[in-house]
């Protein structure tokens, strides 16, 4: 089992005719990912990369019985795409595109409060790297070999942090269940403590490690949730120690605008939840490899 994405998922590609779009559709299908279909308004009828193409979602999940999308769609039409998908029928959307306006964020999130639980379509992203279970597939733009399979989760709003804490892991001989990223927006699809859920569910996860940055509620939600509702152990790593209050650090997101919001209040706020926190990104391995001996000791 794997968490949003099995050998089985049937994915869709919304933007696949563009380079960027067709670049990492390659890499998808060579990695085992099922890739069944492209959506591009106005390429209808066409194919590439030996998949076809639809004018909209509704008429490519009709004919290939998708239930997951990929979005490589510019900011501006970005929005509509999601919401567009949700109408088709998909049940997991990961969103890669930066530079979406909080405003139709929003949008979305009430579009996709209509929905009843057991019908919403979970969104992942935006500005996200995506997700993947190695040696079952993956949707997004991260690097699929340096990912082995292995029985500890990933989730995070930096995708390079993810990539570092996988590459890590893997030296040390940990592999990953799935890796989720889950963007560095401030209003994203799904947070730490949606993921965190999935993964305490997932009968394969073993461990968690969540990287964190500064800015937002997040992580301190998630530090709560892990508190009261996990069983499996918890690493974590918050990105911005040295940022200072009320500057922008790369992600929209990364601000700090109130208390709870920086890096090292964020630390103590999981430690007293009972997350182990690396204390620097290089450590991110290890401290992954020490809370699977605390749990093999106990």
């Amino acid at each position: 089992m794997a968490i949003l994405i099995t050998e089985e998922t049937r994915v869709v590609v919304q933007g696949m005719t563009g380079r960027i779009g067709q670049f990492h559709t390659q890499e998808m299908i060579e990695a085992g990912t099922k890739v069944v279909a492209g959506v591009t308004p106005g390429k209808g009828g066409t194919s590439v990369l030996n998949r076809p193409q639809f004018d909209t979602m509704r008429e490519a999940v009709e004919a290939t019985g998708a239930d997951a999308s990929l979005l490589f769609v510019p900011p501006p039409m970005a929005a509509d795409a999601m919401m567009e998908a949700a109408e088709a029928g998909i049940r997991t959307a990961v969103c890669v595109t930066d530079g979406l306006p909080a405003q139709d964020m929003m949008k979305v999130k009430r579009f996709l409060r209509r929905y009843p639980r057991e019908k919403k379509m979970r969104l992942i992203g935006p500005n996200c790297a995506g997700i993947i279970s190695p040696g079952k597939g993956f949707m997004g733009i991260m690097p699929p070999h340096i990912y082995t399979p292995g029985r500890v989760g990933i989730v995070g709003r930096s995708g390079t942090l993810g990539y570092e804490a996988a590459s890590q892991m893997s030296a040390l001989g940990i592999g990953v269940s799935s890796s989720i990223g889950i963007g560095g927006d401030p209003i994203n699809g799904s947070s730490f403590r949606d993921i965190l859920k999935l993964f305490e569910n997932d009968p394969e996860t073993d461990a968690v490690i969540m990287i964190g940055e500064i800015g937002g509620p997040q992580e301190a939600e998630a530090a709560a949730y892990v508190r009261d509702h996990m069983s499996k152990p918890v690493a974590a790593y918050v990105a911005g120690l040295s940022a200072p209050k009320g500057r922008k650090m790369g992600h929209a997101g990364a601000i700090i605008s109130a208390f709870g919001e920086s890096a090292q209040e964020k630390v103590e706020i999981l430690q007293e939840a009972g997350i182990t926190v690396a204390p620097n990104p290089s450590l991110m391995g290890e401290t992954v490899a020490r809370i699977l001996d605390m749990k093999e000791a106990a």
